[in-house]
């Protein structure tokens, strides 16, 4: 009787429910970027405070112009060999001891080693900010590069490339990237076992002599902290270190051609796909239009590619679009792992819907789903003292002004169907991409040979 009734009162529930039109959506806020307080140090060292939340923590970020960008012919990876080794110690301070000490103030020191900049510090309890930034500082001017930590830390590295190798994702990102940017740095993902095994101490000293220095460096302090205490702090930490070298571009040239590799995994089930092409990055006027393209056409769970080839078709379980970006340089590319059998298949509804966006403005209806949504995403972004600095490091990065992120919401807003359709008009050209497949050859060669159309496939 009991299981009656429920059953009863739920049914009558779920029909209320039905009947009861959702409550309407609240009118878009901009983002309001927290107030900052910059100082430039006599080395021309930068350090920028940003008051945030009300948690007692604080993040001391110490960002470097310095990266894979920065690597010569022969030097893949010696930037990040030389971020492990800055981990290893300092000429005062052991691992043991960085890694002790930052505890005792309730976080930890990461060093992470990007592709055109880098980041040394951590988030820690208000009251020990001070401490943190002595801490960070002696990381960041006095490494030891330890001679004993060297072979194990290139034999780590060595087993990492290995099991990157493994992965058919990584190898067709590899080539992927090989393709668009040829010998730039961009272009080289891995290093050789050669030139791993070759690097030493002396390579690493070389190179963060002269790639690492005040010129390139800003510090974010953002959180709960004593301003005046942080300041001094930080004078006391790095005014004194020398200017060092000048920041150091080394822009590409990428240019958008129809090209095709093969990598043949005989056996595989899947197949794994990379098309793309260079495009804008984010200095550019239209990036922000672009942005909710790359989002409604396959760049989130409910973007067109996604729903056609992921829910329809039921070819692969998650492919993804997206505009990836570095200084003055960015490109598009749609991704998928798909069945093996229907290789050719995916790359025909993918195109297809290329073609559709760029041929037909999608509705009012659909393009506001996707512009609520990237708004909802760059709130979250924007919701941490760590997702703070990496914004306005970002900022620094590209030479963007602040009010790119005081109206990134505005103008995700503001951006219509037509423009949607003008950007992958003008953006996404199916004849000048790169496709890439890592897969079995003997199944998905005859199934791609109409996506040539004269090009030569270049195989494994």
């Amino acid at each position: 009787m009991k299981t009656i009734i429920i059953a009863l009162c739920l049914a009558v529930s779920l029909a209320f429910a039905q009947k009861e039109a959702p409550p309407a959506g609240s009118a878009p806020k901009d983002f309001t970027l927290p107030k900052k307080h910059i100082v430039t140090f006599k080395n021309g060292l930068e350090a920028v405070f940003i008051p945030y939340g009300r948690v007692p923590k604080v993040n001391i970020s110490v960002v470097i112009r310095v990266g894979n960008i920065n690597e010569r012919p022969g030097q893949t990876g010696l930037a990040d060999l030389m971020g492990d080794l800055m981990k290893e110690g300092t000429t005062t301070r052991t691992a043991e001891q960085i890694a002790a000490e930052a505890a005792s103030m309730g976080g930890s020191l990461n060093v992470g080693i990007g592709v055109d900049q880098s980041t040394i510090g951590g988030e820690v309890l208000s009251e020990f900010g001070p401490r943190m930034a002595a801490l960070a500082a002696d990381v960041v001017r006095n490494p030891l590069f330890p001679e004993s930590e060297l072979a194990r830390l290139k034999n780590n590295t060595l087993r990492e490339i290995t099991v990157a190798k493994s992965s058919p994702q990584q190898l067709t990102f590899e080539k992927f990237r090989s393709l668009l940017y040829g010998d730039h740095p961009y272009g080289t993902v891995f290093p050789t076992e050669e030139a791993v095994k070759g690097y030493t101490v002396a390579d690493v000293r070389k190179f963060y002599k002269e790639n690492v220095g005040a010129a390139r460096t800003r510090i974010y302090v953002a959180g709960v902290f004593d301003q005046a205490a942080m300041e001094k702090a930080l004078r006391d930490a790095f005014e004194s270190w020398p200017k060092g070298p000048a920041v150091h571009t080394n822009v590409p040239k990428p240019k958008a051609k129809k090209q095709f590799h093969l990598i043949d995994r005989p056996g595989a089930a899947q197949s794994t796909i990379y098309l793309g092409l260079p495009t804008l990055n984010n200095f550019d006027p239209d990036y922000v239009k672009m942005v909710v393209t790359n989002s409604l056409l396959g760049g989130s769970f409910g973007s067109r590619i996604t729903s056609n080839i992921r829910e329809q078709k039921g070819y692969t379980y998650s492919p993804n679009s997206q505009l990836s970006m570095r200084y003055r340089d960015g490109y598009w590319v749609q991704t998928a792992d798909v069945t093996s059998s229907v290789t050719g298949a995916s790359l025909k509804e993918i195109t297809y819907e290329i073609e559709r966006l760029r041929s037909e403005a999608p509705s009012d209806a659909e393009v506001e789903a996707i512009r609520n949504y990237i708004a909802g995403v760059f709130v979250l972004q924007n919701s941490s003292r760590g997702g703070i600095v990496g914004q306005l490091s970002n900022l620094k990065l590209h030479g963007l002004p602040d009010s790119y992120l005081a109206n990134y919401v505005k103008n995700v807003h503001a951006t219509t169907p037509a423009d949607v359709q003008a950007m992958a008009k003008r953006y996404v050209r199916p004849e000048e991409m790169t496709l890439v497949i890592t897969g079995d050859k003997a199944s998905v060669e005859k199934q791609i040979e109409e996506f040539a159309k004269g090009v030569p496939i270049e195989k494994k």
